[in-house]
């Protein structure tokens, strides 16, 4: 414990310039000597791959790192591909609000259908739904006046705050595929739901891999 308090003091110290980084490093050592300290009573920390979808929990409460705008043009953007997000925000600059969109009907529902995503990814990665994108794309590409919502779903798995931002980065994989694809990106959305709007109430993994999903939304103008 002698060892511990004097790397405190000492970050503490010798950062003293710059405040900012003095906290963040502070908050760095404590998570460590909280680990640490843990470890001397018995508790321990998990650390190793998962077997199958039924051991999944998602990351410890205390390390959820949110996911920012500026992560999509930083470090992330040449990870996930990611694009930059439109100018204007739903109900702002002459941008339709959030509950001006709607879900397609008609013959528009069979082309905006579902897609899906594996556990702890926010990748679409089966064939015929990364068509289904394509085909989008293909779609709003030729009707210039139509603005589109991509809702980020999870299952009932991990956390809260965990499923948001993991929620927002599938919402922005979608996003980011149709842009790519031609898609004006000032038309394109997101948002995340988490896991507060499952279209399946149970508790297997058929369930699960119902939720996790994306979702589209249009407005015409």
């Amino acid at each position: 414990m002698t060892r511990w308090c004097y790397w405190v003091l000492l970050l503490t110290c010798g950062c003293a310039h710059n405040s900012s980084q003095t906290w963040e490093d502070l908050k760095t050592t404590g998570r460590y000597m909280g680990r640490n300290f843990d470890a001397l009573l018995g508790k321990e920390y998990e650390s190793r791959m998962i077997a199958s979808d039924d051991e999944f929990i998602g990351p410890y409460e205390g390390e959820f790192l949110p996911l920012r705008d500026s992560d999509l043009r930083g470090a992330l953007a040449s990870a996930d591909g990611a694009v930059p997000q439109p100018r204007g925000a739903p109900g702002e600059q002459g941008v339709p609000g959030l509950n001006d969109f709607y879900s397609p009907s008609g013959e528009l529902r069979s082309l905006f259908q579902q897609v899906h995503f594996e556990t702890d990814d926010h990748i679409v990665r089966d064939r015929s739904e990364l068509q289904t994108l394509t085909q989008i794309a293909a779609f709003l590409k030729k009707n210039p006046n139509v603005y589109l919502v991509v809702e980020g779903h999870c299952d009932e798995r991990a956390s809260a705050s965990y499923n948001i931002a993991l929620g927002m980065r599938r919402a922005n994989f979608i996003r980011s595929f149709l842009v790519k694809n031609g898609v004006d990106l000032n038309k394109v959305y997101t948002i995340s739901r988490g896991k507060e709007k499952p279209l399946a109430l149970g508790h297997s993994p058929d369930d699960w891999q119902v939720n996790r999903r994306g979702e589209f939304r249009i407005f015409e103008k």
